[in-house]
């Protein structure tokens, strides 16, 4: 008989594109993933990956394979989305995504209070980088930077306006001086995002790029990011709440701002389950109430 989860194991390395990054992403070991793919490929009595550079690569027989696992995910999160709307329980589990610098700073504290409210309710926060798939259940609710999504089966609402603007550490001013004009960035290094263009550098008056003299440091981590302005390694675009946080940065070119939306998201189907819906409301709410702490550093009203 076959185990349909054997299907899945092969969506997921086809996805991720090797056998390691599969085992990761579905928390088993790699002997296990590698197991489990012999014993499809021997019932089917075929290969379903090859080899190439290094990466795993579909035959055809394992490119209609995981065109079959595919539609089986999605039935399955169907029926599980459709369980949980019929849900009005407060009780039960609430996963949700974010990234790093929200979900290990903001929203532990910030879902406090709704636990203490609803305490049948757990609370489990999943740090990601990259977006959760709600419509496959990676999460319940997941907070967006800049949108929710193109997916038309998401809801979402605006939360708050994350406002950024240049920092650096006393010790590197003194070292290399306080710029006067975005141009003088050209002669500065640079601490920078490497998760794409998460802060936007300055540009001129009249929208030519300033380059600056070279990046000395680049993390795709706030903790790291804001690090290393702190050791010095140059000028960086950083949220103010951050920043604020750190008695060795001093905020550079204050004319210069820029900011990111920030977004709360779930599927239209689990949104009628009652203790999704329960946090989803409370997030937004204390965001809305955190309105200053967001965009501007200032206190936040949690503390």
């Amino acid at each position: 008989m076959d185990d349909w989860s054997d299907y899945l194991v092969c969506l997921t390395v086809a996805e991720c594109g090797s056998l390691t990054a599969a085992a990761a992403e579905l928390n088993v070991s790699q002997p296990t993933v590698t197991r489990r793919l012999q014993a499809l490929e021997s019932r089917l009595g075929e290969p379903l990956f090859e080899r190439e550079n290094g990466q795993s690569k579909l035959t055809a027989l394992g490119e209609r394979i995981v065109g079959h696992a595919r539609r089986m995910r999605e039935e399955a999160s169907a029926i599980h989305r459709a369980a949980i709307a019929q849900d009005q329980s407060l009780a039960g589990l609430v996963v949700i995504s974010a990234t790093e610098g929200l979900g290990a700073d903001w929203l532990p504290g910030a879902l406090a209070s709704f636990q203490r409210e609803n305490p049948g309710i757990g609370i489990e926060i999943s740090i990601k980088n990259h977006p959760a798939n709600l419509a496959d259940r990676e999460a319940d609710i997941a907070l967006r930077w800049n949108g929710p999504g193109t997916q038309q089966s998401l809801i979402g609402r605006r939360g708050a306006t994350v406002g950024a603007g240049l920092y650096a550490s006393k010790a590197y001013i003194e070292r290399h001086g306080t710029p006067k004009a975005v141009e003088d960035l050209s002669d500065h290094a640079c601490v920078a995002w490497s998760i794409g263009d998460y802060l936007g550098w300055p540009q001129t008056a009249n929208g030519s790029a300033v380059v600056p003299s070279h990046v000395a440091f680049k993390a795709n981590s706030p903790a790291s990011h804001i690090k290393g302005l702190e050791a010095g390694y140059g000028v960086g675009v950083t949220s103010h709440r951050l920043a604020r946080r750190c008695d060795s940065l001093v905020r550079l070119l204050p004319e210069f701002s820029t900011s990111l939306d920030l977004w709360i998201v779930a599927h239209e189907t689990v949104r009628k389950s009652a203790r999704i819906r329960a946090a989803f409301d409370h997030i937004v709410a204390q965001m809305k109430r955190d309105n200053a702490y967001f965009e501007l550093g200032e206190d936040s009203t949690l503390t």
